[in-house]
């Protein structure tokens, strides 16, 4: 039984649609994010589940009871903002206590509660100094703790590692999903992070344009997008325009393509290729011969553009600490056919 659950879910702001017909279902206990770009639907998705914005048309249900009518402070939801909204004239531990207090919980069960909590997000130690005394992961785990300690029923978070410079996000990833477990608790991340949304969620909610696209786990999501918007938008993809003919890819320059197996397909189509599943090979086992036109460093890896009769593909190599070819140098690629995804070309944008 679905513990939240959206059913055609509408908001419009005059003549736009906002968010048009979504529906979604979230397990107890489950992380699950939605993704998108900005505009998509997400945050208003998010604040119409908070109570903040009235939806149009549609249902939410939380536990099995329905919210058309009761007001944010009597959902029963922990939130954590992107600005976190902390009391810079309080301590962490008054700051995490406000909560408690506005539900009239008593002295001894808040003071029970607080440790708990600041325990859970490591930050028992740092209970009297205020926010300005903090650093930014610190000020994160703060509001966590805040949205936490009055037990919800469902968290949401509203990209609440956006102002994190990018390593400190990354570690604050492994931290929020760490806590999130530990907690228990049945959460709702909003991100327009690709790769905030893969590590952190059980689920991916993909959205655009009010609409969601596709659901699946983050692997699958990634590995077997079902729809161009998803596949351009989840990491880098090579979208190659093609027809079938006779079980071969054909692109728009006559060139033929070994297809996936069971490859069906009417019209034309595009052949989405991820750029690590590309190698660099010997002449004699190429697909496909090309020119780098440019390369980059990225530390862990390397990406490559590279000029081919399919069009430039995007090609990465993990950084092996040997030299790579250079501007100018001529490559030869392979594929195996299985990593091609066949992709209606209407779809997405």
């Amino acid at each position: 039984m679905a513990y939240l659950e959206l059913d055609s879910l509408t908001k419009a702001f005059g003549q736009t649609l906002a968010v048009d017909h979504f529906s979604l279902t979230v397990a107890r206990g489950e992380f699950v994010s939605l993704l998108g770009p900005s505009g998509c639907g997400k945050t208003t998705t998010l604040q119409m589940i908070a109570g903040f914005e009235e939806p149009t048309g549609g249902t939410i249900r939380l536990n099995g009871r329905d919210l058309a009518g009761v007001p944010a402070r009597e959902r029963g939801l922990g939130i954590v903002f992107q600005t976190y909204a902390l009391f810079p004239h309080m301590t962490v531990a008054e700051n995490v206590s406000f909560g408690l207090e506005m539900r009239s919980i008593r002295r001894r069960e808040r003071k029970s509660r607080i440790e708990r909590t600041l325990d859970l997000v490591h930050l028992s130690h740092l209970s009297a100094r205020y926010p300005r005394q903090l650093s930014g992961g610190q000020r994160q785990r703060v509001a966590l703790a805040r949205a936490l300690v009055i037990e919800p029923d469902l968290l949401l978070l509203d990209e609440p590692l956006s102002n994190l410079d990018a390593k400190l996000r990354e570690e604050m990833q492994l931290e929020l999903r760490r806590i999130q477990q530990e907690a228990g608790v049945t959460t709702l991340l909003v991100t327009h992070d690709q790769n905030e949304a893969m590590a952190l969620s059980d689920r991916i909610a993909v959205m655009h344009m009010g609409h969601l696209v596709q659901e699946a786990t983050p692997f699958d999501a990634y590995e077997n997008p079902t729809n161009a918007f998803t596949s351009n938008f989840l990491g880098k993809s090579n979208a190659i325009p093609c027809r079938v003919d006779h079980g071969a890819l054909v692109t728009e320059g006559g060139v033929r393509l070994e297809a996936p197996a069971a490859t069906r397909a009417d019209g034309p189509i595009l052949a989405a290729l991820r750029p690590e599943r590309i190698v660099f090979v010997e002449p004699e086992e190429a697909q496909i011969t090309g020119t780098v036109m440019e390369r980059i460093f990225l530390g862990d890896q390397w990406l490559f553009k590279v000029a081919t009769p399919l069009g430039e593909l995007l090609v990465t190599r993990r950084n092996s600490g040997h030299s790579e070819p250079d501007t100018g140098s001529t490559v030869h690629l392979a594929w195996q056919a299985e990593h091609l995804r066949v992709l209606a070309r209407e779809a997405g944008a």
